[in-house]
């Protein structure tokens, strides 16, 4: 596994989510023999230029067709192959979502389904590029594992965490270059568990993805303001770890979730529908992407525009608190 410390974190934070992932896979490749990825002709955007070159017998274009990429990963993984597959996450998510509801929900094969671009970090590719909804369509299909790691370090731990599951998984790439750290050494890392990153009284902020770093900075700014906060890093929206949520539902007052995908169906909803058994739970913010197909700009321009930055998302708590009085 390649060395995770602060050196290594910055570089792939500079490259980037998707250069990263084929950091990863390139380095997987070393000890696992049986590797194969898989891509819908993305292979240079998809950071695996130098995992072809590497490894060209290990590496399958199937051109602009997610969902025969899916059919021939399913037969490969049957075969007992590691088998990775990849594309800019609205296609493999939805242009390929029967294929992975019947071939790796239903029939339970061992692929590792990897979107790129997730969120808006496709920026002036556009709508037809954002990955907005993909969470919440691939949360709802049954026996899928669904990850979205924080940052570049937590893309290289869950490659090599996919990579000895068994099972199907989505996983779910945000960010873009320049990708905010989280971690700067390596740290422990199970699937299905999250990682309380800061402990607080007044509110728990549950976030996953890019927002994991932007909640940590609206935590300080909350903070600052008297309002004693949780961060937890909540990698993995299915299965969703409802130990780590009953802590806080029993510690804070109020729970918020902060995730680049829309308000309907993802990491909010996914806590939501948990929560709302239990009688006397504390209200929860649902923060995300507007429930709408919005404008065309640069990335970071979307996530101010739409809230998900950390002194924005600061002032949203604040103002849900004062609301509820």
């Amino acid at each position: 596994m390649l060395e995770i410390n602060k050196i290594n974190a910055k570089t792939w934070s500079r490259m980037g989510s998707r250069a990263t992932y084929g950091q990863a896979l390139l380095a997987l490749a070393e000890v696992d023999k049986e590797l194969l990825v898989l891509s819908s002709d993305l292979g240079s955007s998809s950071g695996l230029s130098r995992f072809e070159t590497a490894f060209p017998e290990r590496f399958l274009n199937v051109g602009i067709a997610e969902q025969n990429m899916i059919g021939i990963a399913s037969g490969l993984a049957k075969e007992g192959f590691t088998v990775f597959a990849s594309s800019f996450a609205p296609f493999i998510s939805m242009r390929a979502s029967e294929q992975i509801r019947m071939n790796l929900g239903y029939m339970d094969l061992n692929v590792k389904a990897v979107a790129i671009g997730s969120g808006v970090s496709m920026a002036f590719l556009g709508n037809s590029h954002y990955g907005i909804e993909d969470a919440s369509i691939m949360r709802s299909i049954p026996n899928l594992t669904v990850v979205s790691p924080a940052d570049c370090v937590e893309i290289i731990k869950v490659i090599h965490a996919a990579a000895k599951f068994d099972g199907p998984m989505y996983i779910r790439l945000t960010g873009a270059v320049n990708n905010p750290p989280v971690y700067f050494e390596d740290y422990e890392f199970e699937i299905g568990k999250a990682i309380k990153l800061k402990q607080g009284s007044d509110v728990s902020i549950i976030a996953c993805g890019t927002m994991v770093y932007e909640s940590l900075e609206a935590s300080k700014i909350l903070e600052l303001n008297g309002i004693s906060t949780s961060v937890i890093n909540m990698h993995t929206l299915k299965p969703l770890d409802t130990k780590t949520i009953d802590e806080c539902l029993d510690s804070t007052k109020l729970i918020v979730t902060v995730e680049e995908q829309t308000i309907i169906g993802g990491l909010g909803g996914a806590v939501a529908e948990y929560k709302s058994a239990f009688k006397n739970a504390p209200p929860q913010c649902i923060l995300g992407l507007p429930d709408i197909f919005g404008v065309t700009a640069e990335y970071r321009f979307l996530l101010e525009k739409y809230r998900l930055v950390g002194d924005k998302i600061a002032i949203d708590i604040q103002k849900f608190l004062q609301k509820k009085g």
